[in-house]
Order: C-alpha cells, then structure tokens, then sequence
C-alpha cells in the first residue's frame, strides 16, 4: 500500500471518529480534527522511518494518529474541566517559558562574550582553602599493571623486573611488553581508581583497605595469564583528594564562579543602563 493510500485510509477511520468534523476539499493537508486542534499531514510524515514497506508505514501512521487523538481529546477535556484553574496553569506555562528563554540567551551570552581562562595559581589556592571538600569516595593506586600469557617467554624475568622501580628495569619491561603483554599499563606518574585496575585480574577484593596495607605487590595466575600490579602508592576511600585528582572538578568549580559572576556583571549593567535611559519607571506604592 502507498504511503497515498494510508492517508485515505487514515482520513476514512478518522470521519468515522465522533470528535472529527468533515473536512473541507482545501483541507489537503489535514489528516484529522479534534475542535481546535489539527494534525497535519507533514507532522505524521516525520514521524514515519523512511525505507520500510508500505504495510509497516501504514499500521506506522494509523497508530500514531489515533494515539494522537485520545491524547488531543483528553486535552479538550482537561481544558473543560479545569477551568478554575486555567490561569495558574498560564502563569506556570509562562514562568516556564520565560525561565527558558532567559535560560538559552544567557548560555549564548556566556559561549559568544566569556573566554574562561582559569589560571594554575587559582587552581592551586582554591585547593589549598578547601581540601575538605575534596574527598575520596575511592581508593586510588598509583604504578604497574601487567598482564602476561602464562606461556610467554621470560616471564620469570619479568616478576622479578615489576618489583623494581629503577629506570633498566622499567625499560625492559616496556620492551618486553611490547611483543608479550596483553595488558602494560605504567601509572607511576598518576592517580587510577583501584577497582579500575583490579577490574583485571581474576582476585575478589572485599576489604579494600587491608588488601592495600598489606599488598605491595600482587602476582595472580589462571589457566591462560598472569596478572602482575605493583602498588607504589595508595590513598584510601574517606582521604583527601591529591590536587591532580581533584584538578578536573576544581576548574568545573571555577569555570562555573566565573560565569555565574560574569551575568551577574551582565544583569547589573543591563538594569542600570535601563534606568538612565528611562525604560524602567518606579511607581510610588
């Protein structure tokens, strides 16, 4: 069936609905009718996925139809029977509509007139004055994570080379890795979420903190790989945040003072230069 033969259809079942008064031969882009309000052609277009068979289409275009008259006769009713409380109901529409026209011009504003730069040193004191906000919720490890097949060669070598901190052996291992390892991951130099790492290797872990206090260095093995992690430091659940971890949260932090003041900046200046020009009048009460 055409997509022209699911609308006569359409409007056909349509003239069969009490709440639809005939159409009109200009009408050509009405479908249907429920007292005041109308359904366009086009509409129920958009709402059809192009490429499916024309059978899909119709059965498509007949459910959203009718769907779309129960909800405009369930309008008409509630409009019927609320109209004591009409006016709120406009107030809200409108307070809604003003909060989000308000909304969209201040995020214009801020993207076309703010350039946020935020500075480390600002970075740093906003830290420094409240590390108590910044708190762990999880344990941090930082160093070395690998994951061998068991099968490899010189795996030997390797358990011995994980435990060591020295520059040789860390350059032996990434070459090693290079050809052997599944997984190198080297996080010295960074904080990673403990459960991030542990995700890996086949150890249920339920006491995080005894686990970290007595394991330095986890050698874990099953069928198919060996696991090797080198805890080289730890900060656990309830601990302040170091400043690199905390750094992302701190410039969201800054970044959002910063615009927040810049409107209030905006708002000031748009209130007085009305006030010169005469576009705000105060009445005595």
């Amino acid at each position: 069936m055409s997509m022209k033969s699911c609308y006569i259809f359409i409007a056909f079942v349509s003239l069969l609905c009490s709440c639809t008064r005939s159409l009109s031969m200009s009408d050509t882009d009405i479908v249907v009718k429920v007292k005041e309000q109308t359904l366009l052609r086009s509409e129920v277009d958009s709402r059809i996925p192009k490429g499916i068979t024309s059978g899909d289409s119709l059965l498509l275009a007949e459910s959203y139809v009718r769907k779309w008259v129960k909800d405009a006769l369930m309008y008409e009713v509630a409009s019927r029977n609320l109209t004591g409380e009409k006016a709120k109901i406009d107030q809200l529409v409108e307070d809604y509509r003003h909060s989000l026209v308000k909304y969209r011009y201040q995020e214009r504003l801020v993207k076309e007139k703010l350039s946020v730069v935020i500075r480390d040193s600002e970075k740093k004191e906003y830290y420094d004055d409240n590390k108590k906000k910044f708190l762990l919720d999880k344990s941090l490890i930082k160093g070395l994570f690998l994951k061998i097949p068991v099968d490899a060669p010189g795996l030997n070598e390797v358990k011995t080379w994980y435990k060591s901190n020295s520059e040789a052996s860390l350059e032996k291992i990434e070459k090693y890795s290079i050809q052997n390892a599944v997984i190198y991951d080297y996080f010295y130099d960074h904080w990673v979420e403990f459960y991030e790492v542990m995700d890996n290797i086949p150890l249920p872990v339920t006491h995080v903190d005894q686990f970290l206090r007595t394991n330095k260095y986890v050698e874990v093995a099953d069928s198919s790989f060996c696991y090797l992690l080198n805890i080289q430091e730890y900060l656990l659940s309830g601990s302040e945040a170091p400043f690199e971890y905390a750094e992302p949260q701190i410039i969201e932090l800054l970044t959002n003072q910063k615009k927040i003041e810049f409107l209030k900046t905006f708002e000031e200046e748009l209130y007085k230069n009305a006030i010169k020009r005469g576009d705000v009048i105060y009445t005595e009460p």
